[in-house]
């Protein structure tokens, strides 16, 4: 596992950051903030930091200034997950049956933005030849690809906030089809910019009623919720065929037990009032590891902050969990470290995987008033030990796009 997060450069640094109930939220930086209506963010810690990001850690000086921000948190996310994994194949054979599966939900927004401001500032000779394949979704793996020489299905995603869940989801079926034995999978999102701050705003989509108090913003469930807050980072998982990993004596945390998608055919940014969609999902993944609702032990929810989105995911949890879903534990961990949108789902799972290892579910920051429709054990402020051996990680998406992802302990 990998992960790259306002919260720390690793997924150790994130994950004992969630734990100790700390929030990445500040006032955005490093754009004009005038005339937002939202000026919170989730970002990297900036520099001079001691846990800053630093891109020549993980490219070279000439691929850092052509590439996006997120390219950058992907290639780093992944090979820390490649290191994790110890899997650095030197044999053509396993490096061609190593494939790529990462995502992205807006991709190189930054870069678009800046480069159109260059065009329409200084003339269409002032753009960089690396600006386009310094944007595009696909290009995280391909410069993995071309560094490490993996051979094998090299693919991205682009399904909004359920780009990370989908790639893992989907890496798994390409293992499963015996299309490759190693998968690296996940997505990354640096989206934080002005126009995507005007952008959600415009939507209605983003907090707007905490921008003195950013770390007070992100509080799903809470009555006083207004919105997400947009975050940045990547998280990777790498997947293996089972015989596979066993074989070379791996680091196995968790098997990818199930995965499942749904469409809300509803709206093209709201959920159906009854939560269907996210329902469907939630059964499809239950279904495909063949287990019962009542062997789940903890949900790390979609829980954006928003609404409606987070009565919606409650009322989906009841419905597929009936009176079991009183015993469940259930957290956001968007409220420690914002919505990555497409990298969130991703971020979530390897935050999943450390909560099923550790047995513990993190906690959900900022949930003072619960709404009265959210009755549910939402592991408030303070991170919760429990038994756990099988966890749903729940991501969705804007255009009604749903994936659910259940991890499991092997001994289980």
């Amino acid at each position: 596992i990998g992960a790259i997060t306002a919260l720390g450069n690793s997924s150790k640094t994130t994950w004992d950051n969630i734990l100790e109930s700390k929030s990445g939220a500040k006032e955005a930086r490093g754009f004009d903030l005038s005339g937002l209506r939202s000026t919170v963010a989730c970002q990297l810690p900036p520099k001079g930091d001691p846990d800053e990001f630093r891109p020549e850690d993980w490219l070279t000086p000439k691929e850092i200034p052509r590439v996006d921000p997120f390219i950058q948190y992907g290639i780093a996310a992944s090979k820390q997950a490649l290191e994790d994994a110890g899997w650095n194949p030197s044999d053509n054979f396993e490096r061609e049956r190593t494939g790529i599966y990462l995502g992205s939900g807006i991709a190189g927004l930054q870069r678009i933005s800046t480069n159109t401001q260059i065009l329409d500032e200084r003339g269409p000779k002032r753009i960089s030849p690396f600006f386009v394949p310094g944007s595009l979704a696909n290009m995280t793996g391909g410069y993995l690809s071309i560094e490490f020489g993996f051979g094998g299905p090299n693919l991205a995603v682009s399904t909004a906030c359920s780009s990370g869940a989908h790639a893992i989801g989907e890496s798994a079926r390409i293992i499963q089809w015996g299309d490759a034995d190693v998968m690296i999978a996940g997505a990354s999102e640096a989206s934080v910019c002005r126009l995507a701050i005007a952008g959600f705003a415009a939507a209605r989509a983003l907090s707007t009623s905490f921008n003195d108090t950013p770390q007070k913003a992100s509080r799903p469930w809470d009555r006083a919720r207004d919105g997400f807050v947009i975050g940045e980072g990547a998280g990777v998982v790498i997947l293996e065929e089972y015989e596979h990993a066993k074989k070379r004596g791996a680091k196995i945390y968790c098997e990818l037990s199930g995965y499942g998608m749904s469409g809300d055919a509803h709206h093209i940014t709201a959920p159906p009032e009854n939560g269907k969609g996210a329902q469907r999902a939630m059964v499809r993944a239950l279904e495909t590891a063949q287990l019962s609702p009542s062997e789940i032990n903890y949900i790390n929810a979609h829980g954006t902050s928003t609404p409606l989105g987070d009565i919606v995911e409650v009322r989906a949890i009841k419905s597929v969990f009936g009176s079991h879903a009183d015993n469940l534990a259930i957290s956001s961990t968007k409220s420690s470290i914002g919505h990555l949108l497409g990298a969130a789902g991703s971020v979530e799972a390897v935050v999943s995987i450390l909560a099923l290892k550790n047995n513990i579910a993190p906690p959900t920051l900022n949930l003072e008033n619960p709404d009265e429709e959210c009755d549910l054990n939402f592991v408030p402020h303070r991170a919760q030990e429990r038994p756990i051996n099988h966890v749903i990680s729940n991501s969705f998406g804007f255009g009604g796009t749903n994936a659910s992802l259940l991890f499991s302990k092997l001994d289980s």
